[in-house]
């Protein structure tokens, strides 16, 4: 079975005519769909042909299977007019996690691989924890997009929100808003010198830190940390898989251990797309649709705990190529 090469026009055509199926796509797009917008990349050169609009899941069957193009998307927004992107209504938060992308890949490889797309998991498993423990939300959609994963709220309290407060929702939820206490600075200037996590901090932030540094490897970049100190960080992180915080910041030095923590923070926000979160007109994969570059469907996730993506989103026509 050759995975991740490019499918060609017959293979999509394989796909769409005989593999696809009107029911694979998720009801919380089918039962709106007259209100969202459609793209599509007909040729490999990206969602070119947009504003599309099907009023029913039928003529957006007759499409697919028709065009059988390159790449298909919805809008994550709600419209009056979606075929003008017009009298917006509401739109999901979306947390847009690629394997290829995720700054602390302990795997070494150029495109994703088993390894990056575990991490990546790991990574959405636990946004889907503090979005429904810390944030209450319950309407929480999980889809493998074919190289990472899509979080797809749509609960109608968070779908209401301007790009200033899903912004602020986005650091909360990735780690990367660092935490004030009472002994910050006049200035603003966050001083961690006075105490250790995970006392001080919220629970998620400890966790993202914790995480961030037990997967961070030798060519890991920090902001303000050198190699010596990175080096430093490799050596004691033993003591954080024990939750020895205290001993930690000893060994490493408290003014470098607070260069440490904040660099941890701004590379936390490079674990999802920032964007796609604060964009309140993004389009993103189709569930149920192929996902051409690396010739794998993108899937709803229905139980992340035993998903995997190389039994549940491999099409039929990978399995009958030639190696």
């Amino acid at each position: 079975m050759e995975l991740f090469k490019q499918a060609n026009l017959e293979e999509r055509r394989i796909y769409y005519k005989e593999e696809w199926d009107i029911k694979q796509v998720p009801a919380f797009i089918v039962d709106n769909i007259e209100n969202r917008e459609f793209g599509f990349d007909h040729f490999g050169n990206g969602p070119n042909d947009r504003y599309k609009v099907f009023n029913t899941p039928d003529y957006l069957k007759r499409f697919l299977r028709s065009k059988t193009p390159f790449a298909a998307y919805c809008s994550v927004a709600f419209y009056e007019k979606p075929r003008r992107r017009d009298g917006w209504l509401k739109s999901e938060l979306v947390f847009d996690v690629d394997a290829k992308d995720i700054p602390i890949r302990t795997c070494g490889c150029e495109n994703v691989c088993e390894i990056c797309l575990n991490e990546a998991k790991e990574i959405v498993a636990s946004i889907i924890d503090t979005l429904k423990d810390d944030l209450g939300l319950k309407n929480i959609h999980l889809i493998y997009s074919g190289r990472g994963y899509h979080v797809r709220v749509l609960d109608e309290s968070i779908m209401e929100m301007d790009n200033d407060v899903r912004s602020q929702v986005l650091k909360y939820v990735v780690g990367a808003d660092l935490p004030k206490d009472k002994y910050d600075d006049d200035d603003g200037v966050y001083n961690l010198e006075h105490f250790s996590i995970p006392f001080g901090y919220p629970k998620v932030f400890t966790d993202r830190v914790k995480y961030a540094i037990l997967h961070l490897t030798e060519d890991s970049k920090l902001d303000d940390v050198n190699g010596k100190l990175l080096k430093d960080v490799l050596i004691n992180r033993n003591l954080l898989a024990r939750n020895e915080w205290g001993l930690f910041k000893t060994n490493i030095g408290p003014i470098r251990y607070k260069k440490v923590i904040k660099g941890i923070s701004t590379l936390n926000m490079s674990l999802v797309d920032a964007k796609v979160s604060i964009d309140l007109k993004r389009i993103l994969r189709l569930p149920s649709s192929l996902h051409s570059k690396v010739s794998m469907r993108c899937t709803e996730v229905k139980n992340i705990e035993t998903f995997d993506p190389f039994k549940e989103a491999v099409p039929k026509f990978v399995y009958e190529r030639k190696e």
